[in-house]
């Protein structure tokens, strides 16, 4: 079992950035692929960006170029850092964990672990 936990979630104006960070539990978050998503109000779900076990990453292009995902596997946490922030990012963010052993997906269906979610909201 698997639990993640979001933090840095926040009011942002256009422009500005943010730092979304997500813990994992468990001893083996190294062979584990996550992914970060998305859902603004009356919305589906939708991929943001992904990091495999491997550390290879994947963007939507919707946010290609603004923002990067990484991982710190010695502290068991994936961050995602946002520049460059647009109303249109404004959604509840989730952290999603796939493995151990699988690839990163863009599918949310594909994911076994769900963080809770972390308002981010941006101003124009």
């Amino acid at each position: 079992q698997v639990q993640l936990v979001e933090s840095g979630g926040g009011l942002v104006q256009t422009g500005g950035s943010l730092r979304l960070s997500c813990a994992a539990s468990g001893r083996t978050f190294s062979s584990y692929s996550m992914g970060w998503f998305r859902q603004a109000p009356g919305k589906e779900r939708v991929f943001v960006a992904a990091i495999s076990w491997r550390v290879s990453t994947y963007y939507s292009d919707s946010v290609k170029g603004r923002f990067t995902i990484s991982r710190d596997n010695a502290k068991n946490t994936v961050f995602l850092q946002m520049n460059s922030l647009k109303p249109e990012d404004t959604a509840v963010y989730y952290c999603a964990g796939r493995g151990p052993g699988k690839y990163a997906s863009i599918n949310p269906d594909e994911y076994d672990y769900w963080g809770q979610g972390t308002q981010v909201t941006v101003s124009s």
